[in-house]
């Protein structure tokens, strides 16, 4: 199969983005550009991943990959890909994004485990689009639950419902600071289970319009 983008005919570009934009952010890593490298193609099936190391990995990782992804957007805006293509070029840095992936995989196995015999939803902590689709993904041959998205955005969630269960309201999040809330703090965990205690979240009845592998 022909890659729509590929290193040979793309790479040069982003090597000179972000030769130029890893210097004035005052980034210490290196990078490897390689071709349709996918060890998760039901999942992600990047044309070109691009793969960082160094010093400060750690930066391009934390609070939840947020300069990753901020670069890897910068990249492909500077680079004029259009949005549909956008999935076709990935970052990643130290692996980190293929362990997350079996990582939010495992965990949806476990709570799908959890709702057959409980018969209960479940609804995961917020997480972005990419990692929503890959629950709802994990979980596109079970017969006898779904999965839905709720919410809006930044705190849009996936809940697994059993199949014969109707979706419930969405719980009100207070805001922060709102003493109507039961002391303002609102909920403060963020992220999905596996982030927690590597497994699926605590039983909570929630709501959402998205089936398996829709989300956005």
């Amino acid at each position: 199969m022909s890659l729509k983008y590929n290193v040979a005919e793309h790479g040069d570009r982003i090597r000179a983005f972000l030769d130029h934009i890893l210097p004035l952010a005052r980034l210490k890593v290196t990078y490897e550009l390689v071709d349709d490298e996918t060890p998760h193609p039901e999942f992600e099936n990047p044309d070109i991943r691009v793969k960082f190391s160094g010093e400060d990995v750690d930066t391009l990782l934390s609070n939840k990959t947020e300069v990753l992804l901020a670069l890897e957007q910068l990249t492909q805006e500077a680079l004029r890909i259009p949005a549909e293509d956008h999935s076709r070029i990935a970052f990643d840095a130290n692996d980190h994004r293929m362990l997350r992936i079996e990582e939010l995989r495992l965990s949806a196995i476990t709570a799908a485990e959890r709702v057959k015999s409980s018969h209960q939803p479940f609804r995961f902590n917020p997480m972005n689009s990419r990692e929503r689709r890959i629950i709802h993904l994990a979980l596109r041959n079970e017969t006898s639950l779904r999965s839905e998205s709720e919410g809006m955005e930044p705190r849009r969630n996936v809940v697994i419902y059993p199949a014969d269960m109707p979706s419930q309201p969405a719980p009100v999040q207070p805001h922060y600071g709102d003493r109507r809330g039961g002391g303002g703090g609102g909920d403060r965990r963020s992220g999905p289970p596996s982030d927690r205690r590597g497994g699926p979240p605590h039983r909570t009845g929630g709501g959402g319009r998205r089936p398996h592998g829709r989300d956005r």
